[in-house]
């Protein structure tokens, strides 16, 4: 038993008084592997590649609470995260994560010796401009070697990043997220604002022409680009006629998503030092709702046009609680996102639950059978035959973290619903497509993705082979 001496207390001079918890404005943490929640999302992962942001908007409060200065980890130390999580933990998907992601830039004694450039530093187009003095060369690791660096660590991977400035997307970047397949074709273009005017107090430094211009260079490069972006309703001394060029600005682009907010002023900001905040709540709340409504009805009316009929490779993110997504029996509703990160409800079709185990089988094709269809068809010369062909399914396993292949049936909102064909995996989709999809003219192309449904509906009746599938 402990004595009373020995339970005593050390002095408080020799205990440490306090500990500091704040997050340094200088360090960046590279040394440092994130925990990540397993549990909810075991295939996916962020990893933070820089911090701080230089830009100094006026409305923005994160240079002072991030800090000013933009810090880079160092290119290797993020790689071999990456690469870490991919092998330990069969990672399928990555995010990295910036204040200002894509003005990424390790020019340490390291990266700068082994990518030596002397070559200036792009923007996305000439009427673009930094507010802080950039790096007088392209030297060391840039956000594009980056991207196309953790993009080799594995085919199966899907990149992403967040959040951007619409400054910092040079063309060489675009043309590496077009040639990749594994980088996804969803780009952040927070926008603020589309008038040049407003977009001058907020020290955006480009106006809505240059804006505008770097949206048509993505779509001609990256034809299949899903947009989102930001918007402040009732910044300082906003007009009505700077409000509607806001309004056409997202009728033009249609978003794919949009966060849209009332303007609040923070402490700090340039804004709170040299502005009024002067544009009444009501008049902001207006105004919002305006923007909602536009945003509402393009995205919708885009993804009805777009989306629908498409054959769409989805990250499987798991079965959804609410089941029999059409009250068809026999199915089961699974959940993921596509390349453009639209949410997809899908069905699965012939489906049985073992109550014992809660494993649920049902039947599907893999990329095997799908490419036999369509050499079939082929020789056919007919694709609305494709019913009579005799394709049996094979059974397999989908789990958290397989690619299928859905085809989008229908589109309401942000959310799109469709019927799942096959298995697959990111690389074999992407040859797939490459080969074969996209040597098809539309109508025939059309006729393809009909007669995979009528085989589909003709088969799965009496397939007796299970596909095993995790259930909640």
């Amino acid at each position: 038993a402990q004595t009373k001496q020995s339970r005593q207390r050390p002095k408080r001079s020799n205990r440490p008084q306090a500990m500091n918890v704040e997050l340094s404005l200088e360090e960046t943490y590279d040394d440092i592997i994130p925990v990540r929640d397993e549990a909810s999302n075991p295939f996916s992962a962020f990893v933070s590649i820089q911090r701080g942001c230089s830009n100094r908007c006026s409305f923005c409060i994160v240079p002072f609470t991030r800090g000013g200065q933009e810090r880079s980890r160092p290119y290797n130390s993020i790689v071999d995260e990456v690469a870490y999580l991919v092998d330990t933990e069969n990672l399928k998907e990555v995010v990295l994560l910036g204040q200002n992601v894509n003005s990424y830039h390790d020019r340490s004694p390291q990266a700068m010796a082994a990518r030596p450039d002397t070559t200036t530093l792009p923007l996305s187009n000439a009427g673009f401009r930094s507010r802080w003095k950039r790096p007088d060369s392209a030297g060391g690791y840039r956000f594009v070697d980056l991207v196309e660096a953790v993009s080799d660590i594995s085919p199966e991977l899907r990149v992403r990043f967040t959040s951007p400035h619409p400054k910092d997307y040079p063309e060489e970047l675009l043309h590496l997220m077009a040639e990749r397949p594994n980088v996804c074709s969803q780009l952040h273009m927070p926008a603020q604002s589309g008038s040049t005017s407003m977009l001058k107090r907020m020290k955006r430094g480009y106006g809505r022409e240059a804006y505008l211009e770097l949206i048509d260079t993505v779509h001609d490069i990256i034809p299949d680009v899903a947009l989102s972006s930001d918007f402040i309703a009732g910044f300082c001394g906003e007009t009505e006629e700077e409000h509607a060029d806001t309004m056409s600005l997202l009728e033009y682009v249609q978003y794919e998503q949009a966060f849209l907010f009332a303007y609040s002023m923070r402490d700090k900001t340039h804004a709170s030092r040299t502005m009024q905040d002067n544009v009444p709540a009501a008049v902001k709340q207006r105004r919002l709702q305006e923007l909602i409504d536009v945003f509402r009805e393009r995205v919708h009316a885009k993804n009805e046009r777009v989306e629908t009929g498409r054959l769409r490779l989805v990250l499987v993110e798991g079965p959804t609680k609410k089941q029999n997504l059409h009250g068809q029996p026999g199915t089961m509703v699974f959940h993921g996102r596509t390349d453009q990160n639209k949410r997809i409800l899908f069905s699965v079709s012939d489906v049985k639950t073992d109550n014992e185990t809660g494993l649920v089988s049902t039947s599907t094709w893999n990329e095997t059978h799908i490419r036999k269809l369509l050499e079939e068809q082929r020789q056919l010369q007919q694709l609305g035959d494709l019913s009579v062909l005799e394709t049996p399914a094979s059974e397999t396993t989908l789990v958290p973290g397989d690619y299928a292949v859905v085809l989008v049936t229908e589109a309401k909102g942000h959310t799109l619903r469709g019927k799942m064909l096959w298995k697959t995996t990111l690389s074999s989709f992407a040859n797939f497509e490459s080969r074969h999809l996209k040597q098809l003219d539309p109508g025939m192309l059309n006729l393809f993705k009909d007669g995979l449904l009528k085989a589909w509906d003709a088969k799965f009746d009496d397939v007796t082979t299970p596909l095993a599938v995790v259930g909640d």
